[in-house]
């Protein structure tokens, strides 16, 4: 993980390098070494351990196929709204198989070390936001607001819900 001493290294590295232009190729070539960097890093290395963990729990993988079929069979009610006959019933089935997903310690972990990394890229954004001008925005840590995750649509490729 990098340091708040290192991010401002690299941000005063950058200052004396570019002086008044910008050179796009070594401002690039900084951003893959943060890359890297980010990539060699305990979350992340904690986060891929997890990821291959819940990829080879034949129990999460079982729910993540049910997980699946029972979000099909939902977005078919959803097309029609609540009114849908069974739309609360697919609903229900949703919401109480990605409960199970939950309680399986390897997703658990899973989730709770994706969120790590989420923060840690979260926390870079406001950094190089920050060095560059007070006033950029940097897009939201959604999930962090919104409890989102393996379920809602996330992006860690574990499938247990349209995530990958």
């Amino acid at each position: 993980m990098l340091t708040v001493e290192q991010q401002k290294s690299a941000a005063s590295d950058s200052e004396t390098n570019y002086g008044t232009s910008l050179d796009m190729g070594a401002l690039l070539l900084k951003a893959y070494e943060l890359g890297d960097m980010v990539n060699v890093s305990a979350p992340v290395a904690d986060y891929l351990y997890w990821k291959s963990a819940v990829a080879e729990n034949e129990e999460a993988q079982a729910l993540v196929v049910q997980f699946r079929k029972a979000k099909e069979l939902f977005a078919e009610c959803e097309r029609f709204g609540r009114f849908h006959p069974d739309y609360h019933e697919a609903r229900d089935k949703v919401k109480l198989i990605e409960a199970k997903l939950d309680e399986l310690p390897d997703v658990a972990r899973f989730k709770q070390a994706e969120q790590e990394v989420d923060d840690l890229l979260y926390e870079m954004a406001q950094v190089i936001a920050g060095a560059v001008s007070d006033t950029i925005k940097v897009p939201g840590n959604e999930r962090a607001s919104s409890g989102g995750g393996c379920g809602s649509g996330g992006s860690c490729s574990c499938g247990s819900g349209g995530c990958g």
